[in-house]
Parts: structure tokens; sequence; C-alpha cells
């Protein structure tokens, strides 16, 4: 599964990063795997780095049910980075989703990361040790 997360509880941070093709089927383990997380609080705040995925492999309306879930409260602020067409046309689609169901977290999206983490209140960059814990896929 082409996806990692770091979890910062100190900060109240989530940091999800993908790279290479990645599916839908892959998108929803990621989701299942961080929800089920002890250390996972839902009010944290997220930053989804896109910018290494090549290829996305999903519809629209799979899209559309990967935004419906509910891993994050209405308080949590949530930046998507990607710089690939169709990375960006994904997550504008989330984008709206949330906008559409009114009590949602907000999201927003980003091409540029410092841009992303001033957004979401954490200055313009993070120290290199990130994370308390830290789920990657197997063999990595």
């Amino acid at each position: 599964m082409p996806w990692r997360y770091t979890i910062d509880a100190e900060r109240g941070l989530v940091i999800s990063t993908g790279w290479g093709r990645m599916t839908f089927a892959e998108m929803q383990a990621h989701q299942d795997q961080l929800a089920s997380d002890p250390q996972f609080n839902p009010e944290f705040r997220q930053l989804v780095d896109a910018t290494a995925i090549t290829e996305l492999n999903i519809s629209i309306a799979e899209a559309s049910k990967l935004a419906g879930r509910r891993l994050f409260s209405p308080k949590s602020k949530r930046a998507f980075l990607g710089s690939g067409l169709s990375i960006v046309a994904a997550k504008r689609l989330m984008q709206a989703y949330a906008f559409i169901a009114k009590g949602r977290e907000q999201i927003c999206v980003f091409h540029e990361r410092n841009a992303a983490l001033t957004w979401l209140g954490l200055g313009r960059s993070l120290p290199q040790n990130t994370g308390q814990t830290t789920q990657e896929e197997p063999g990595q």
C-alpha cells in the first residue's frame, strides 16, 4: 500500500503521505488504518502530501465515498498538497463534498507545502522528528 502516516499528538497533527499509483482500495485502507489507530484523535489537523502520487485510479463515485466518511471532526482542518491535475481534481471534489455537507471538517487544496502548513497553523515548516506513532507500508 503506497501510503504512510505519522501521528504527532503533541501538535494535534496527522501527516499522511502517498506515492506511486494510488487506487480506491488503498485510499480506503489508509482511512481504515488511521481510524483504528489508538493515537488518532478526530479533532487533529491533517496534512495529506500527494506530491509523489504518479497516478490516481479512482472514479468520481469512489472519491465521493471516501469524502463521505467522517474520520475528522468539524473543528479539524485538512490540507491536501498535490501537483498533478488528477490529484488536484480529486482533492477539489473532496473539498466540495465537505463544503456541501455542513458540519464537516475544513478542507483546502494547496500546491505549495509552506502555504498548507501556514493554513494549518503550523508556521512554515515542521521539524524532522514530527511523530509519536508512524504507520508505514510493510517492508519500508
